[in-house]
């Protein structure tokens, strides 16, 4: 999922980071932290959704919590690069990092020779926010509902076309996840960028793709795309009128960009705790969702107990899907 850069800076220094009324008890803070500067790493070149989520979080975390969080762009291997970074640092709180399921729950299970293991490296501190993907055609397609798609896709196997931006990215395993339940069969073409799976959509290169909200809102409103369904567990705020996947047959379909919030293995409870106490704070308050939901981006301001059965809980998921239709990066 991308955001243009100068949009993204516009919007965080429009974000009006002045003092939040947020200020956590001081029982609520763990003894003496943070004591120097905390880096926040995104795996990520700037710019990106993820990129724009963590700058929103560094910066008031930065009012809340007292002291300075800066982040840290380490891009590279599908965020894994960044992750072992994570991994290595001193467990003492001043090395935390905001990734993306496509990085702590899929990429794992595409790249086993990773230099860290997931469950033994990282600390869940919480999930900070989520967003769908549309189901996108043509606007002068014949589909005009995803039981149309299914339909179709039945009717001629291997056939319908869809454009992702790479084997096991998160928008190519949506797709292979609608695969699975309807019981159907697409042609995968892969792109540079999403962006660019976006324009064979548009230019009839190919039937479908699945359009980060972020990218495909616009779009949409502007008759420029069809969405059939969102991936969402529910509608979007910005799109009320289009359907779930699971409204349309398929109970339980849900494939989501989530941003999740970790710290290195071993970081000790209280500062855990803090942070993720701070971060809902954050994350929940009006300057910070104004900004979000407008992306369509749906703040969810997790703790760590809730986070890291969600975290398991995605990982499998995915995991056993990417198994199962064995998917291997290209």
């Amino acid at each position: 999922m991308t955001l243009d850069r100068r949009t993204t800076l516009a919007a965080l220094a429009g974000a009006g980071l002045g003092p939040l009324a947020l200020r956590p008890a001081a029982a609520q803070q763990a003894a003496g932290f943070p004591s120097r500067p905390v880096s926040v790493i995104v795996p990520f070149a700037p710019g990106g959704s993820t990129d724009f989520v963590a700058r929103l979080l560094a910066q008031f975390l930065g009012t809340t919590m007292g002291g300075s969080f800066v982040v840290d762009n380490r891009a590279g291997a599908s965020g894994t690069v960044g992750v072992a970074m994570l991994a290595r640092a001193r467990p003492d709180g001043h090395t935390l990092a905001v990734v993306p399921n496509g990085t702590f729950a899929m990429a794992p299970f595409l790249l086993p020779s990773l230099p860290y293991d997931n469950a033994k490296a990282l600390a869940p501190i919480g999930m900070l926010a989520s967003n769908a993907m549309f189901i996108c055609v043509h606007p002068q397609s014949e589909l005009k509902t995803l039981e149309d798609l299914i339909a179709a896709a039945k009717a001629q196997p291997g056939k319908l076309s869809f454009g992702s931006a790479g084997a096991g990215v998160a928008n190519h395993l949506g797709v292979e996840l609608l695969q699975e339940m309807a019981g159907i069969e697409l042609l995968h073409v892969i792109y540079r960028s999403g962006a660019q799976g976006v324009q064979a959509v548009m230019a009839k290169e190919v039937t479908l793709s699945f359009v980060d909200s972020v990218t495909a809102i616009p779009s949409l409103k502007a008759g420029e795309l069809r969405a059939l369904a969102v991936t969402s567990k529910e509608r979007s705020k910005q799109m009320p009128d289009v359907p779930t996947v699971a409204e349309r047959g398929m109970p339980g379909y849900v494939a989501t960009t989530d941003f999740g919030f970790f710290a290195p293995a071993g970081t000790p409870q209280p500062i855990i705790q803090a942070l993720a106490e701070n971060a809902r704070k954050v994350m929940l308050s009006e300057e910070v969702r104004s900004k979000l939901e407008p992306l369509s981006i749906d703040v969810v301001g997790g703790m760590p107990d809730e986070f890291a059965a969600y975290y398991a809980a995605e990982s499998q998921k995915w995991g056993d899907l990417i198994r199962r239709r064995n998917i291997k990066p290209e």
